[in-house]
C-alpha cells in the first residue's frame, strides 16, 4: 500500500513538472513526496480564507512547514510567502493590488520594447545588441539598431543577450522550456527587471530563480512582482562588485559555525585551501537549485520561507522600511511567524542575511563529516563527495523547529 502511495504521489508530480525522455537519465531523483494530511492541499488552501478574504496565515505556515504545497496551488501561496500580498487584506484590496501591478509591469514593457522591439514579441536574443560604447552592432534585431549613449540603457542593453544565453541553458530538462514561447517569457521578465532594477541589473544565476516562478505562475506581471519580492529576499546574493562577491558574508558566516561546531573538518578543509568555502558559493546563491532536482529544490524553498516567514513583511517592502516586530508579541501573534523567525523573535536575535541558508549547507558538511574527512584530498573531492546533497540531510537540521 505504501509503495502504491509512493508511486502515484510520484507520478502526480511528475505530470506537474515533465522531463523531456532523452534527458531522464541526467535528472536528480526527487525524493520529496505528497503526504496526505501534512501537504498543504488546495481544499486547506481555500479553506484557510475567511468569507471576505483574510487569510489564516498560521495554519498555512503549519501545514507547509510538515508537508511543502502541493503543484496546484504552489504559485499563489508563494504569493504570500514572498510578500507579495497581506494575508490580513481582502479578497478584492488583492484583486485592486494586482490590477495596479499588472498596469505597472505594462509600463515597463512599454519602455524596454521601446528601446528592443523584441520584448513582448514571443522572441528573445543571444546575439549582442550593441558594443561596450553603445555602438550598434551589425546584425542586432530590427529596432535595437540606434546609437545610444545613456550609460544605463548601455548597461541594459548588454545583459540582454546574457540573459537569452542563461535562458536556453535554464532548466532545460523540462519540457515546458521546448516552447520558445516559454524561454520568451522568461527572458522577458528577467529583462524587464534589469531595466527596473537598475542597481543589480542582472547576474547569472538569477535565471534559475525565475525560472520556477514563470512555471508556476501563467500571468507574466503577476510572474514578475512575485520574482521581483523573491529578489527582495535575495538579491543581496547577487551584488558583486570587483572587491567582493554577494554570498561573501555568507561563506564567511559558514566558515565561522564550521571553526566552531567542528574545528577538525574546519582545519581539514582550510588544508585543501577550501577555508575560504568557495565550494558552497553555487548554493548559497541561488539556494540549492541546481543541488537538487527541481521538485525537491521547489519544496526546499518553500519550506525555507516559511519557517522564514514575518508578517510584516508585505507592509515593510510596501514602504521600503524595515518591518517591526511589536515588543512583548503575545502568542498568538507569534504564531503568525514562521518557526525559525518566531525563534529569533523569542531570543532578541536579529538574523543576519541567509542565515537558515548558511545552517542548511553547515548541517550537511557535519553529516558528511567522516566521508569528507576520510574522503577529501581536494576541492573537487568537497564537492562530488561532501556537497552532493540529500533533502534528508538539510532536513536533520530543519527537524526540530518543525517538530
Amino acid at each position: 500500500m505504501e509503495f502504491f502511495m509512493k508511486k502515484a504521489s510520484t507520478a502526480e508530480l511528475d505530470a506537474f513538472y515533465p522531463v523531456r525522455e532523452e534527458c531522464r537519465v541526467e535528472v536528480p531523483k526527487t525524493r520529496f513526496r505528497l503526504r496526505a494530511g501534512k501537504t498543504l492541499s488546495a481544499r486547506r488552501w481555500h479553506a484557510a480564507f475567511s468569507e471576505d478574504g483574510h487569510l489564516d496565515i498560521a495554519s498555512v505556515l503549519r501545514r507547509i512547514q510538515r508537508g511543502g504545497i502541493h503543484p496546484a496551488i504552489k504559485g499563489v501561496v508563494w504569493e504570500f510567502l514572498l510578500g507579495c500580498f497581506d494575508p490580513n487584506s481582502t479578497f478584492d484590496e488583492r484583486n485592486d493590488l494586482r490590477q495596479q501591478r499588472r498596469e505597472m509591469y505594462v509600463t515597463l514593457k512599454a519602455e524596454c520594447n521601446k528601446m528592443v522591439p523584441v520584448i513582448g514579441s514571443g522572441k528573445f536574443i543571444t546575439t549582442p545588441l550593441v558594443t561596450d560604447d553603445g555602438d550598434p552592432i551589425d546584425g542586432a534585431p530590427n529596432g535595437a539598431r540606434h546609437d545610444v549613449s545613456d550609460k544605463k540603457v548601455i548597461q541594459w542593453k548588454l545583459f540582454l543577450h546574457q540573459i537569452g544565453l542563461d535562458v536556453v541553458r535554464t532548466d532545460r530538462t523540462l519540457v515546458f522550456y521546448e516552447s520558445e514561447t516559454n524561454q520568451a517569457k522568461l527572458w522577458e521578465i528577467l529583462s524587464v527587471y534589469a531595466w527596473m532594477d537598475n542597481d543589480i541589473g542582472y547576474v547569472q544565476g538569477m535565471n534559475d530563480i525565475c525560472s520556477p516562478i514563470v512555471i508556476l505562475i501563467e500571468n507574466h506581471a503577476d510572474a514578475f512582482w512575485c520574482f521581483e519580492r523573491a529578489m527582495r529576499k535575495l538579491r543581496e546574493n547577487f551584488r558583486c562588485t570587483s572587491t567582493s562577491m554577494g554570498v561573501q558574508s555568507q561563506l564567511a558566516t559558514l566558515s565561522q559555525v564550521i571553526r566552531t561546531i567542528d574545528p577538525k573538518l574546519h582545519q581539514h578543509l582550510e588544508e585543501l585551501d577550501g577555508g575560504e568555502y568557495l565550494f558552497a558559493f553555487r548554493m548559497l546563491m541561488v539556494l540549492f537549485r541546481r543541488e537538487f532536482s527541481f521538485v525537491d529544490s521547489l519544496y526546499l524553498w518553500e519550506l525555507m520561507w516559511a519557517m522564514e516567514y514575518n508578517p510584516n513583511i508585505f507592509s515593510s517592502y510596501e514602504t521600503s522600511s524595515a518591518g517591526t516586530t511589536p515588543p512583548n508579541a503575545s502568542d498568538k501573534e507569534l504564531k503568525a511567524f514562521g518557526k525559525f523567525e518566531r525563534n529569533n523573535v523569542k531570543t532578541g536575535y536579529a538574523e543576519q542575511h541567509g542565515a537558515l541558508s548558511v545552517f542548511l549547507v553547515a548541517s550537511v558538511l557535519e553529516t558528511k563529516n567522516k566521508q569528507l574527512l576520510k574522503n577529501a584530498k581536494g576541492l573537487d573531492d568537497v564537492v562530488n563527495v561532501g556537497l552532493s546533497l540529500s533533502l534528508c540531510a538539510c532536513y536533520l537540521y530543519i527537524s526540530p523547529f518543525i517538530s
